[in-house]
């Protein structure tokens, strides 16, 4: 049976993989928050445009294998389903902790918070996913990226720190589910990666429905223009989640973390530079340095495999 593994693949292919996976994660990621912000501008519904992105991307997905597009396609079957739903929970459990967190704290709280998972998460991996602990050099670089954030945050006149409780919620979740998700790219066979594609767009667009139920009275009087934009982020959705899946599978779950991080900063030296120009020198200097320490941060190998894995 094929696998994602990098175990499974020579050195060479298993790093161009691994590139190739990377490079379009954070293509498509820093692209789609782009995207996400001009849709929701143009039609302020978020939860209609993000069940849209997954029901979108399941259909399309669906749609591609029927076509001959892609060859391999796993059906849905029980076991699958049931390991998959969590997935789809834990992602609606993060989605509605974020949203609370930005409601009671300022975005700069919520950074400091997010900067902080991959120390958390790198000594889960070492627990449940079977990783050694990060080396000194990447210690030192998890805590750069934390400092960083501490940095760019504290320029900010209106930083306040407040809304702990839905923040140490969020956080808690939001690293159950990169531990969560690790182990079944890791322990889930499946066909493709369009399949674990499939299962996590369709199972999580069931509870977002209703969601986006409430929206009516927005999507109803929404203009083409706008529906044509959501179409768009639709199609971003669908190869970030491709690519997404990817990456998970063949980097830790601390790298992961690390690698939305870094679409986070380039986001936000992204919105610095063309709408909020309130950033201080010394801001976008902590936003430089956090991603330099991203740079020469090298994941954890597998306690049971050889070293020589990609940075």
């Amino acid at each position: 049976m094929p696998t994602d593994t990098p175990a499974a693949m020579p050195p060479q292919t298993s790093a161009a993989k691994t590139l190739w996976a990377v490079g379009g994660y954070m293509m498509c990621s820093a692209t789609l928050l782009i995207g996400n912000k001009y849709a929701v501008h143009k039609l302020p519904a978020p939860s209609f445009i993000l069940w849209a992105q997954l029901f979108g991307t399941a259909v399309a997905v669906k749609t591609a294998h029927m076509g001959g597009l892609i060859s391999h396609l796993d059906a849905l079957e029980y076991d699958k389903l049931r390991a998959f739903f969590p997935v789809a929970l834990i992602f609606c459990a993060t989605i509605f902790t974020n949203i609370k967190s930005l409601e009671y704290a300022n975005v700069e709280t919520f950074m400091i918070f997010r900067f902080s998972t991959p120390l958390c998460i790198s000594i889960a991996d070492y627990i449940f996913l079977g990783r050694h602990l990060p080396s000194a050099r990447s210690w030192l670089c998890l805590v750069m990226l934390l400092l960083g954030a501490m940095g760019y945050a504290l320029t900010d006149a209106a930083y306040v720190v407040r809304g702990y409780m839905f923040c140490g919620l969020w956080y808690f979740i939001f690293c159950m589910d990169q531990i969560y998700l690790k182990h079944v790219t890791s322990t889930v066979k499946m066909e493709s990666n369009w399949g674990r594609v499939l299962y996590s767009n369709l199972l999580a667009s069931l509870p977002l429905f209703f969601m986006a139920l409430g929206e009516q009275e927005a999507i109803q009087n929404a203009s083409t223009e706008a529906l044509m934009v959501v179409m768009v982020t639709v199609v971003l959705g669908t190869a970030m989640s491709y690519y997404a899946w990817l990456a998970r599978s063949l980097v830790s779950a601390t790298l992961f973390t690390i690698l939305g991080n870094v679409c986070k900063v380039v986001s936000i030296g992204i919105n610095v530079s063309l709408w909020d120009k309130h950033a201080s020198p010394f801001g976008i200097a902590c936003l430089m340095f956090c991603l330099v320490a991203a740079y020469f941060y090298k994941q954890a190998p597998l306690r049971d495999a050889p070293t020589d894995l990609p940075k």
